[in-house]
């Protein structure tokens, strides 16, 4: 075996399909587009959803929803997971400067507590919003609740 006998494996290089190119190419007449309409033309592009005039499903389907512009998105923590924290990394304060440090909300977002679980040590909490349970829970085991805007 030298340099001057190498040659690519069998079946790893194509002829280049050369389209247009008259009827002995096997590609010439319509060049693989089909006959007529809007797909044999240049520059056809349909539009996602197009169903060749049909009214299309979007379109016959119903809408329905609502968005609120006004809803406030809050992070979400419980009391359980507020225990495991405690208990964890033994932390007395919480506030939304700690959680975000530590990558747990974003800078932009509110924190609201609610009452699942329960807690057995006592915590400050400066919190965005509380639930009625929550809010009752910690004052029961000693701690305090500050709402912050």
């Amino acid at each position: 075996m030298n340099l001057s006998n190498l040659k690519p494996a069998y079946g790893s290089i194509k002829k280049e399909k050369r389209i247009g190119r008259g009827q002995g190419s096997g590609h010439g007449g319509t060049s693989t587009r089909g006959n007529k309409g809007a797909g044999q033309r240049s520059g056809n592009k349909l539009r996602r959803g197009f169903e060749g005039g049909q009214m299309p499903l979007q379109r016959r389907l119903p809408k329905f929803g609502f968005n609120n512009i006004n809803r406030v998105e809050f992070a979400v923590f419980n009391l359980d997971t507020i225990e495991h924290m405690v208990a964890t990394y033994k932390i007395a304060k919480f506030d939304h400067e700690l959680l975000h440090k530590n990558g747990l909300v974003k800078k932009s977002e509110k924190v609201k507590i609610l009452g699942r679980g329960e807690l057995k040590s006592k915590v400050d909490l400066h919190v965005h919003a509380v639930s009625a349970k929550a809010k009752e829970a910690i004052e029961k085991a000693g701690g305090t609740v500050t709402i912050i805007n």
